[in-house]
């Protein structure tokens, strides 16, 4: 007879809601709303000892999912849609050929996603440079993955290693990190694992194509007449920029100014209002409005007909992304990172791999990177600032945000938030996404480990 403990175990109920999420995703074709939302109420019924009850407990979760990402996803559905109907993606997309190339227009877009990465959160990122690449794959034909997963590598090495990114921010205030210090080690960390990650795109690409998709916000005879227009018939360079550049240089002024702790005053202020990122996106869409205004002459109904295509498509993301916020936040209710934590605690004496271990099983228990980065930084702050190490906790540090990258999948609401704002399948983002993630999680370790032998900066 199976003991109730062994039932309640964190390691028991993760094995339990995988089994349901992925089975039902995969092996019985339920929509990934309801598999994902099965799979939080077993969790969350398997989960003893909370207070609140087990549908109030999943609505909270699913409410905090929606509450940080709806607006956001919304606004970038809007966004996208009104910069391919508009021409201004077709626009940047003949500018940054002109610059760069063909052969190097993929890697623009992976030095590109890093560098914004490092200000804005992933997710912002993804929502503003996907229709950039929907719209370079239609005017070249190929490449439409390899864009995709440049756009990944560069903005999700960015978040878990550069601060003012909430998780490196939380790790250099716990290990005691100058800041500075981990700012420059993980920029250039994050240089060789993107490059790493590129690496593998090519070969992705190559193994894999997938081809761009219809969809309601980006239809390919829209994307394709855009691509059809004179350039007299597109909008300016600096206007079709705005909505991207409004929220991108918001966002940073804000960031700016919090990291500096700069004086209260009536421009501060304001400059943190707009700064907000729930406030920058929505200037963003409204800039996106006014400039598919201007170039279609379209009237109140046709604007209407615009913003319920994009707020349509927007609302199955904000749907499913919620669903997997959801799962994820059952998991982390399970004790599952406590559980993993205790497991590594007899452990030390290799503390970079095991920092970077730390990180990844819980990244992949339950599905938050910040979590990880936040737990594996937690549980080992004491032996960074006590431990007499050989090297400096700098590379602590770095190993715990390159751990943080290992597995993304269905319970993280940014592994849906990719899939669905690229189109991409569930079974083709495991097979390419995680990979790619995983190799330059391991591509940075290796790093770190070379680095801490022979440059420990002590």
């Amino acid at each position: 007879m199976i003991s109730s403990a062994f039932i309640t175990d964190p390691l028991f109920i993760l094995f339990v809601g995988v089994v349901i999420v992925v089975g039902g995703i995969i092996g019985l074709k339920l929509h990934p709303f309801l598999a994902l939302l099965l799979g939080a109420l077993v969790v969350a019924i398997m989960t003893p000892g909370s207070t609140k009850s087990v549908g109030g407990r999943i609505a909270a979760e699913f409410g905090n999912t929606s509450g940080k990402l709806g607006i956001l996803i919304a606004m970038a559905a809007i966004i996208g849609k009104c910069m391919l109907e508009s021409g201004a993606a077709e626009r940047i997309v003949r500018s940054l050929l002109k610059l760069t190339g063909i052969d190097k227009a993929p890697i623009a877009f992976l030095a590109g996603s890093f560098f914004i990465g490092i200000p804005v959160f992933f997710d912002t990122v993804i929502f503003l440079m996907v229709p950039l690449a929907k719209a370079m794959t239609m005017r070249i034909g190929k490449n439409y993955l390899l864009f995709i997963l440049a756009i990944m590598a560069g903005a999700s090495m960015a978040n878990s290693l550069v601060p003012p990114a909430p998780g490196p921010l939380f790790l250099v205030g716990e290990m005691q990190i100058p800041i500075g210090m981990m700012m420059i080690g993980g920029f250039l960390l994050g240089l060789l694992t993107i490059s790493a990650g590129y690496l593998f795109a090519l070969y992705a690409n190559r193994r894999w194509p997938i081809p761009l998709r219809d969809s309601l916000d980006a239809r390919l005879e829209d994307i394709r007449a855009a691509s059809l227009r004179e350039d007299k018939q597109l909008p300016s360079l600096w206007f079709s920029l705005l909505p991207v550049l409004i929220p991108l240089v918001l966002i940073c002024t804000n960031t700016a100014l919090t990291s500096t702790a700069a004086a209260p005053g009536g421009i501060v202020r304001i400059l943190k209002f707009l700064g907000d990122k729930y406030i920058a996106l929505g200037a963003g869409g409204a800039a996106a409005l006014v400039l598919l205004a201007r170039q279609r002459r379209t009237d109140r109904q046709g604007m209407t007909a615009f913003v319920q295509a994009a707020l349509m498509s927007g609302g199955a993301i904000i749907l499913i992304t919620a669903a997997g916020g959801t799962f994820g936040g059952m998991l982390q209710q399970s004790g599952i990172s406590a559980r993993i934590a205790h497991l590594t605690s007899d452990y030390q004496m290799t503390l970079i791999p095991l920092a970077f271990l730390v990180a990844a099983v819980v990244r992949t228990a339950q599905g938050s990177a910040t979590v990880a980065v936040i737990t594996a930084s937690g549980m080992l702050s004491g032996m960074a600032t006590h431990g007499h190490l050989a090297y400096h906790p700098l590379y602590l540090g770095l190993a715990i945000g390159c751990g943080s990258k290992l597995v993304p999948w269905m319970n993280d609401a940014g592994f849906w938030v990719v899939c669905k704002i690229s189109n991409l399948t569930e079974g083709e983002a495991l097979k390419t996404i995680a990979p790619m993630q995983t190799i330059m999680g391991i591509a940075g370790l290796i790093s770190v480990l070379i680095a801490a032998r022979f440059l420990p900066l002590i």
